[in-house]
C-alpha cells in the first residue's frame, strides 16, 4: 500500500510538471515527502525518503544514475578510470569496486548508496550501512531487462521520463529490430571465452556476452559440452569445431590475449579450427561485452549480430 501511495504521488507530480500551456490547476496542499519502497537484488527491503546525496560503488551503476538525470556525491575509482564518467567536481572517490572505503562513504553523508550484488566486499557492507541508518540497495544488470528495470526505477526517482525513453525504451526498440532481423537465420555454433591475464574460461549465458549470444540464436558450445566450463579442452573444441570462437577479455586486454596466444594459438591444432581458418576467431570490444553497456546495449546486440550473420550487416546498420 505504501508503495502504491508513493507511485501515485510521483505520477501526480509528473502530471503537474507537464502541464505547461494548460490552464493553471487549482492550488493544492503540498504533497508529503515521497517514500519509495522496494526489494533489491539480494532480497533486502529498501525504503527511500530522499536521494539528493547518492553514492554508487560501481562505475556502471554510477553511469545509470547519471543517465537517469541524477547527481553523485561519491563513486568508486572505476567510474573515472574505466568509464571516463564526468561525475562533477563535488563527487569524491570512495575506494575501488572490490575495496570500497566505508569511512569515505560515511564521510560523503549519503542518503542513498547503490551497490553491486555480485561483489563480496560490497555485500559485506550491508550490516554497517544498516547500523549507520543509510538506505542502500543492491543491483545486478547482466541482462538488458535488468538494466532497463534499474533505469526505470532511477528515472522514477529523478522524475525524468524523457531519459527513460532516450536511454531505455529507444534502446529496447533497437534491440528488437536486431532480434527481428536474425530470428529466421540458422543457428551458428560458437565457443565463448572470457580471457584474463592468467587464464581463460569458457562461458555460458551467465554473463552479458553469453546472454546476447543466446538471444541472437547462437548455439553456445557449453550448452552441449558443460565440461568446458571447468576446463577448455582443446581436444573437445577440435571435435566440436565451432563456427565461431568469441573472446571477451577482462583486465588488461593485451595481457589476456598474450595468454590466449601462449596457451592456445601456439598449438598447431588451433590453426586447423574452422573458426580460425575462416577469420571467425573474434576479439569482442570490452566496452560492449565486458563492461556493462547500459545505454549501448543496442550497439552490443548489433555488433555481435553482424559477426554471426554477416549477410545481414547492411540491414543491421
Amino acid at each position: 500500500m505504501k508503495q502504491l501511495k508513493s507511485t501515485l504521488i510521483i505520477f501526480l507530480s509528473l502530471l503537474l510538471l507537464s502541464g505547461c500551456g494548460t490552464p493553471a490547476a487549482p492550488e493544492v496542499p503540498e504533497a508529503p515527502e515521497a517514500v519509495t519502497a522496494f526489494t533489491d537484488a539480494l532480497g533486502y527491503s529498501v525504503s527511500l525518503s530522499s536521494w539528493d546525496r547518492v553514492v554508487s560503488l560501481y562505475g556502471s551503476f554510477a553511469e545509470v544514475w547519471t543517465l537517469a538525470g541524477g547527481k553523485l556525491v561519491g563513486t568508486t575509482s572505476d567510474a573515472l578510470e574505466e568509464r571516463g564518467l564526468d561525475v562533477g567536481p563535488d563527487a569524491v572517490v570512495v575506494g575501488s569496486v572490490k575495496e570500497p572505503n566505508l569511512e569515505e562513504i560515511l564521510a560523503a553523508d549519503p542518503d542513498f548508496v547503490i551497490l553491486a550484488a555480485d561483489i563480496a566486499a560490497q555485500v559485506d557492507l550491508h550490516d554497517a550501512l544498516t547500523q549507520a541508518g543509510i538506505p542502500h540497495a543492491y543491483y545486478r544488470t547482466d541482462t538488458f531487462a535488468e538494466y532497463l528495470s534499474m533505469l526505470g526505477q532511477f528515472c522514477s526517482l529523478t522524475g525524468r521520463d524523457d531519459l527513460y525513453e532516450q536511454n531505455g525504451l529507444s534502446v529496447q526498440r533497437q534491440i528488437d529490430r536486431v532480434l527481428d532481423a536474425v530470428q529466421d537465420q540458422p543457428r551458428p555454433s560458437a565457443l565463448l571465452i572470457r580471457a584474463y591475464t592468467t587464464g581463460a574460461k569458457a562461458k555460458g549465458d551467465d554473463n552479458l556476452a553469453g546472454v546476447i549470444l543466446r538471444d541472437l540464436g547462437g548455439d553456445n558450445l557449453v550448452s552441449r559440452h558443460e565440461s568446458l566450463l571447468e576446463d577448455i579442452s582443446l581436444e573437445e573444441v577440435i571435435a566440436a569445431d565451432p563456427d565461431f570462437i568469441l573472446v571477451a577479455t577482462m583486465g588488461n586486454q593485451d595481457a589476456a590475449m598474450a595468454y590466449m596466444s601462449k596457451t592456445f594459438e601456439s598449438n598447431p591444432a588451433w590453426a586447423g579450427l574452422s573458426a580460425v581458418q575462416n577469420g571467425r576467431y573474434v576479439l569482442l570490444p570490452q566496452e560492449l561485452f565486458h563492461y556493462k553497456p547500459n545505454a549501448r546495449w543496442g550497439e552490443s546486440y548489433a555488433y555481435l549480430a553482424k559477426i554471426l550473420y554477416p549477410e545481414l550487416a547492411a540491414d543491421l546498420a
